[in-house]
């Protein structure tokens, strides 16, 4: 009788590497959204993808080549062309006789072996890493996405002569099947880098003397390089043509959208074109759809916050808040709540500005405020349409507020996020905006406040012998706290391009409306009254969050203090 073959999860819990807990969360992650158990593994966190790697190569018996450490050029390099090293992700490491060793990342892609026996015309032995380090191996030794762009910007550079031909290039720039065109390849190549970078944003700012780009990687911007002045022209041009934005004007701020694929997936890019003192800023929004669909268990909650937003988002009525400024991924918590409760007997219709990401089983309606299609109007529609679930992109003003709450109090259950700091201010801000306060006092069922904060990478994380006293004072940690607990960062590595940190999940202040709250809220009391009173209720903020993510090792103090700190610590250090 043929030996089982065991099955990755069960290899992991094995080594230790993941928890019973934790393959089941991901087994059930995979079902929903079509993916193996290791890549769940990998985006939820739980496991690197050496670790999965490693598991693949114990499950089908091959070997795992640990590629940061076998860092010379291997001598069978040369045998295989380098297009398909870097089409396919591969990289040949040496021949013996008439058998080729290839490292590959995913042993059941069949398809792509057949390919390689095909195209090399040899007998292939496989070993196994993680694509992300075949990737950067390629980069390194052969020169990848990155090596190309620098290369192209130096052969614009090169040409003295392109200022007094910025015509010419922009004629060519129109031409999109001119792929050799140096200002459609500069694109090109500086899309997929900023994709493969994990990048949100790229921005393209035109300086006096250069056009600088720069991408936001985590949050964080990042300088990629300048493209020449002479160039600024050209590059704005294909843009928006690729956007479907009008190039003949540049006085007015425009907006656009791009649809590309890059590598294996479909990505969708949202154009924005704003005039400036040294010619139009262009920025993109990389818009994954993958990114959006990380699930409950992928947004960072505690296990008590879980419960508690397990239970509030199964409430038959009334309206959950998420609060929070611009890029604290509000939208990102609201569609994790929906796809959760995205069923069959439900109707789901949302009022979007704009619709960023489609979702099956879901009626999202675009805000088109030149027609007069605003969410107020959205809104009014949609309670003729009998939904069972209503998410409204943002509570902007008393109209649109008034209208979720009737919705609220008619029998539905309403989603929503507002522009405020911590979720007791979004109590004293729907009145200040000129609701009733008994109307917000009887239809809010919970407000959850969030920010967004970096994790150290998994692959260079490592005790910090001395982590930063002053924001650890920022935080109000004292001795008795750290006693005994390890503080961590990351070293920096080519995984996280140096800076210690990779991927990003949120940190909560979760204030559930009590009896108290709603006296409160309906006496008009001020908002640390109210958040006194959330406090004392159990409510944990944003502060004491971010200090349980720091001690259990996935930030940083230094992150924490950036957007959370202890009250009255400055006014402390000017009186010593």
């Amino acid at each position: 009788m043929a030996r089982r073959r065991k099955k990755i999860g069960e290899i992991l819990v094995g080594w230790g590497v993941v928890t019973a807990d934790a393959l089941t969360q991901a087994v059930a992650y995979a079902k929903e959204h079509g993916k193996r158990t290791g890549e769940a593994l990998v985006e939820l966190e739980l496991a690197t993808d050496e670790d999965v790697s490693k598991a693949l190569a114990a499950q089908f018996d091959l070997e795992y080549v640990d590629l940061d450490r076998n860092v010379q050029v291997p001598a069978a390099l040369n045998l295989v062309p380098e297009k398909i090293i870097k089409d396919e992700k591969i990289l040949p490491m040496e021949k013996t006789g008439d058998r080729l060793k290839v490292i590959i990342s995913d042993p059941l892609d069949l398809e792509l072996q057949d390919k390689l026996r095909f195209l090399l015309n040899m007998e292939l032995e496989w070993a196994l890493a993680p694509r992300s380090k075949i990737q950067r191996f390629i980069d390194h030794f052969l020169g990848g996405v990155g090596t190309s762009m620098d290369d192209t910007i130096e052969e614009i550079d090169r040409d003295e002569g392109l200022a007094g031909k910025e015509k010419s290039a922009l004629v060519k720039a129109k031409d999109a099947a001119d792929a050799d065109a140096p200002v459609i390849k500069l694109i090109n190549l500086l899309i997929d880098e900023a994709v493969r970078m994990r990048a949100s944003d790229i921005h393209i700012e035109p300086m006096s003397d250069r056009v600088v780009v720069r991408y936001r990687i985590d949050g964080v911007c990042i300088n990629r390089d300048n493209i020449p002045k002479s160039m600024q022209g050209a590059v704005i041009a294909r843009l928006k043509i690729l956007s479907g934005i009008d190039i003949a004007e540049k006085r007015l701020p425009q907006d656009g959208r791009i649809k590309k694929r890059v590598g294996n997936s479909q990505i969708d890019f949202r154009v924005s074109s704003l005039p400036a003192y040294h010619g139009e800023s262009v920025v993109l929004r990389i818009l994954r759809p993958d990114s959006v669909k990380i699930g409950i268990t992928g947004l960072g909650l505690e296990e008590d916050d879980n419960e508690r937003f397990q239970g509030i988002i199964r409430q038959p009525n009334g309206i959950f808040l998420v609060t929070g400024p611009t890029g604290s991924g509000k939208t990102t918590t609201l569609y994790a709540a929906l796809q959760e409760l995205n069923r069959p007997d439900r109707k789901i219709i949302t009022a979007e500005d704009p619709v960023e990401y489609n979702f099956t089983g879901m009626n999202q309606c675009q805000v088109r405020e030149e027609i007069g299609l605003s969410f107020a109007r959205i809104l009014r529609a949609m309670l003729r349409q009998a939904p069972n679930i209503i998410l409204v992109g943002e509570i902007r003003d008393r109209e649109v507020g008034e209208v979720a709450i009737q919705a609220a109090l008619t029998g539905h259950l309403v989603f929503s996020t507002l522009h405020t700091n911590d979720a007791p201010s979004a109590i004293t801000r729907l009145v200040d905006m000129g609701i009733k306060p008994f109307l917000v006092a009887s239809s809010i069922q919970a407000i959850m406040a969030q920010r967004l904060i970096r994790r150290i990478c998994g692959e260079c994380k490592v005790p910090d012998p001395a982590p930063d006293r002053f924001a650890l004072r920022l935080l109000g940690f004292d001795e008795a706290e750290l006693s005994g607990q390890t503080i961590y960062k990351g070293a920096g590595c080519t995984r996280c391009s140096g800076t210690g940190f990779r991927g990003r999940q949120g940190i909560f202040e979760m204030l559930e409306m009590s009896g108290e709250l709603r006296e409160l809220a309906f006496k008009q009391a001020p908002t640390n009254q109210l958040r006194r009173a959330a406090l004392a209720g159990g409510m944990r903020n944003l502060l004491e969050d971010g200090k349980l993510k720091i001690l259990r090792g996935i930030t940083t103090p230094t992150e924490v203090a950036r957007i959370a700190q202890m009250e009255g610590v400055m006014a402390d250090e000017d009186e010593e």
